[in-house]
């Protein structure tokens, strides 16, 4: 079977194929996610607003690697991202910007922890606004530049802290003291919490391009609707009970074992698709589906998890909901079209056999491509 498809390939086609891995593999990639997630808690104090930003490892080797300072030591590295945090949060109260000073620098082996000051003119503000490009500046590949995100914590001496905002350089943050703390209350508002940890998935998705080649990969040999429900909903199945698990503190795999289990994921299943496709019917490709989608659920729960970790009881369980269902609808704004168009393809009057075929063909071959790009990168 393997000899018959490659065949079929060409071996014009093939030794092309290989040579692009080869060269390709030759370049430097980060890694897998281009998200770095963070937390910041603000309090509001007599003339002056007290900012502390806990920031993830990534963020802080992804500026010192990409803003040229490759041949420091991590620990310089992480005084010299004070500087950096401080010029790329920018914050405006009641319409002024504020100008802010490093305070404090907490180097710590995982998450460093900076603490930035912002002196207020006047009583406290009514109004904040938040903004920061952390990381836009670096591409992780052409045309998808790295991004941070911050789970935001607000405090202010006489009312109770506001939690749950969410803080990206897609969707500023923007805060009325006293029209959110009495809508809200304690915690913000659930619904607005919930909405923002859904577009957060929904972006997680349609930026993680290793989520988007495994469901990829998946969809090219679904040839009927059940086959997608079955394929699908065991991946949905896998990665939200893994999701789960870590959220609660239950079961977690350190990032050396996850990174490289997903980018494995997509070369498995091209490869599947390209050399077994009859194997790729079924219920043993819905197990395949399960199997890596436990990994893939442990991808999600990443930097996320620990940017909550401030986060209540309630507003933890909240946050991951709403975090899935944000995935579900990103995977489904691929999958569905994809469906959708494959089976348009199947329906053709002419070369039906054959058009699905090559699609089916060197769309995994391109995947493939990919995913072992993302396994050389997650193992370096």
């Amino acid at each position: 079977m393997c000899i018959v498809e490659v065949h079929r390939l060409g071996w014009g086609d093939w030794a092309r194929y290989c040579l692009l891995v080869l060269a390709l593999f030759a370049t430097r990639i980060a890694g897998a996610h281009p998200v770095a997630q963070g937390a910041l808690e603000i309090e509001i104090l007599p003339g002056r607003i007290e900012l502390r930003a806990t920031v993830s490892r990534e963020e802080v080797l992804v500026a010192a690697a990409f803003g040229g300072q490759e041949g420091i030591t991590y620990p310089e590295a992480v005084r010299h991202h004070g500087a950096y945090l401080l010029a790329h949060l920018q914050i405006r109260a009641d319409g002024r910007a504020l100008e802010g000073r490093v305070l404090k620098v907490l180097d710590q082996a995982v998450r460093p922890a900076y603490t930035l000051e912002y002196r207020l003119t006047g009583d406290a503000p009514a109004r904040l606004e938040l903004r920061q490009d952390v990381l836009r500046e670096f591409e992780f590949a052409p045309g998808n530049p790295w991004e941070a995100s911050y789970l935001v914590r607000i405090s202010q001496q006489g009312q109770p802290p506001a939690e749950g905002l969410l803080l990206t350089s897609k969707e500023p943050l923007e805060f009325d003291f006293e029209q959110d703390w009495t809508a809200g209350g304690p915690g913000l508002g659930q619904a607005r919490m919930a909405a923002a940890f859904v577009r957060h998935g929904i972006t997680h998705i349609l930026s993680g391009y290793d989520h988007l080649l495994f469901v990829g990969a998946l969809v090219l040999a679904v040839v009927s609707l059940w086959d997608l429900v079955k394929v699908i909903g065991a991946f949905t199945l896998a990665h939200t009970l893994t999701l789960a698990l870590a959220a609660f503190d239950l079961f977690r795999l350190p990032a050396a074992i996850v990174e490289p289990m997903i980018a494995a994921s997509i070369v498995v299943v091209a490869a599947q698709n390209l050399f077994w496709p009859r194997q790729t019917r079924g219920w043993s490709r819905a197990l395949v589906a399960f199997v890596f989608g436990l990994f893939h659920g442990l991808g999600f729960a990443g930097g996320l998890l620990e940017a909550m970790a401030s986060l209540g009881g309630a507003g933890a369980v909240l946050a991951i909901a709403a975090f899935s269902v944000g995935v579900e609808i990103g995977h489904q704004t691929v999958v569905l079209p994809a469906f959708c168009g494959l089976r348009l393809l199947r329906r053709a009057a002419r070369g039906a056999n054959r058009n699905e075929r090559l699609v089916q063909r060197y769309g995994s071959a391109v995947i493939s491509l990919a995913g072992m790009i993302y396994l050389v990168a997650a193992l370096r």
